[in-house]
């Protein structure tokens, strides 16, 4: 016969929970739920991209080198594209609903490929190159939504203690991607992973919709919550225009243009040697996922111990600069020893801590912004900003490809060093507009009192 709990031992077994979950990330109660619930999320979001990142990997690779710059083109183009259709999703619904709207579409998008991919008669190349652009807006887009989402919903300092352990969701999500690719592609074959995707990315959309806030309830925050469902308005373009009047949000920018061309130096090195590497394009596509496995397996563990412990004792700025400090000593070490072995290390180490520290550190950025910036400036620096990075990257390593490993990874040196100077001043800004949004907070009250 069962035994049923009686209120008294249910919250005897929640606070026990919540005493575990404690000793792993520094939560408050009425937090819990959105902690948990925004682990889960970005676990299905990041392993419905990673299901599918290994199979936009051997497209390129099985291309070449010669077409990845255009490729890159193609992508930025159908960027500015997405980006000016998602403002105008921000401007008209709700924030939940444009999140659907959005996830649904990417959907309905990997549907169709798998329905062309599979009933397509003769050459597939210029399906695979639509699918590789498609697949680098999905990524970034999916990605943003979610972050977004978590700085609008999360303050600052909710951000420095609890973003890290959410990231830990990603990473779990990202094992969980690759590995699923690493071991089915070759029963099931590339096309079934479509499927794949697409129903992870579905659960992710009953989650957004069903998110709680993660605060106590007070008649303050139903106000604030029933304030910030409403649709944000503005126009298409805002993103842009206000990138372009505020030093901060230009400062973040060049943070992400920077990361994003020396990763695309990176990149195409990767392509360029599993080409040669492997003839059999099962075998490729298991490579990168198995490297994607190896990343985040390391990524996890940094996540867990050390993310969000940096974000509390060095904050934002020292924690941004480790990613910046990490690729200059890489570059370094590639110019002076161009091997696959340096060169693979570098790549894991970088890709590792990107995930573990930079993602979150520079989510925290965007926490002190208006709603409007959240969703609408920080898109854009999310997508077209990244992607016109991979353009100059991409351009760049083709005009430089006669210097080979070496002399490519010299010219990411400098780059590197001025990445690590914009972390620093951005450090400085976060603690300054954080300061000063906790003033205008505490005058806010008084200043209602007084007028009444």
């Amino acid at each position: 016969m069962d035994i049923e709990e009686t209120p008294d031992e249910m919250a005897d077994d929640r606070s026990m929970f919540l005493r575990i979950l404690r000793k792993a990330v520094d939560v408050r109660r009425p937090e819990v739920g959105a902690l948990l619930l925004g682990f889960i999320y970005y676990f299905l979001i990041l392993s419905s991209y990673y299901v599918i990142r290994p199979v936009r990997d051997d497209i390129g690779a099985a291309n070449g080198m010669d077409n990845l710059p255009w490729m890159f083109t193609g992508t930025l183009i159908t960027m500015f594209v997405a980006n000016a259709l998602f403002s105008s999703l921000v401007a008209r619904y709700s924030r939940r609903r444009f999140i659907a709207i959005a996830y649904r579409f990417f959907i309905f998008n990997l549907l169709a490929f798998f329905v062309l991919m599979k009933f397509s008669v003769g050459s597939q190349a210029w399906l695979g190159i639509i699918f590789f652009a498609w697949t680098s807006v999905f990524n970034l887009f999916i990605l943003s939504v979610f972050w977004t989402f978590m700085v609008d919903l999360f303050t600052s300092s909710q951000s420095k203690r609890l973003f890290g352990f959410i990231s830990v969701g990603g990473s779990l999500g990202a094992i969980a991607g690759a590995a699923t690719t690493s071991f089915l592609v070759q029963k099931i074959g590339i096309l079934n992973l479509l499927l794949i995707s697409a129903v992870l990315l579905e659960v992710s959309v009953w989650i957004a919709r069903r998110f709680p806030v993660p605060t106590a309830s007070s008649d303050v925050e139903t106000q604030r919550t029933q304030r910030n469902e409403k649709p944000i308005g503005g126009g298409i373009w805002d993103g842009i225009l206000h990138n372009l009047k505020s030093p901060y949000l230009l400062g973040i920018a060049g943070y992400m243009l920077l990361y994003s061309i020396t990763s695309t130096f990176l990149y195409f090195q990767q392509v360029d040697i599993a080409a040669k590497a492997f003839t059999n394009r099962a075998a490729r596509t298991a490579f990168f996922a198995q490297i994607d496995l190896v990343v985040n397996i390391l990524t996890i563990l940094a996540q867990i111990f050390l993310t969000g412990r940096l974000l509390k004792w060095l904050g934002v700025g020292l924690t941004l600069a480790i990613l910046p400090t990490l690729s200059l000593i890489g570059f370094a070490t590639l110019g002076a020893i161009p091997t696959m072995t340096a060169f693979v290390v570098f790549l894991t180490l970088r890709r590792a801590g990107n995930f573990a520290f930079a993602r979150p550190g520079r989510e925290t950025l965007f926490t002190v912004l208006s709603r409007e910036d959240k969703y609408k400036a920080k898109n854009f620096t999310d997508t077209v900003m990244y992607r016109s990075g991979d353009q100059a990257g991409a351009w760049l390593t083709k005009f430089m490809s006669a210097l080979g490993m070496s002399g490519i990874a010299f010219v990411g040196v400098p780059l590197c060093a001025a990445w690590l100077a914009v972390s620093i001043w951005l450090g400085k800004k976060q603690s300054q507009k954080t300061a000063e949004n906790s003033l205008e907070a505490q005058a806010t009250p008084q200043l209602s009192v007084t007028t009444t």
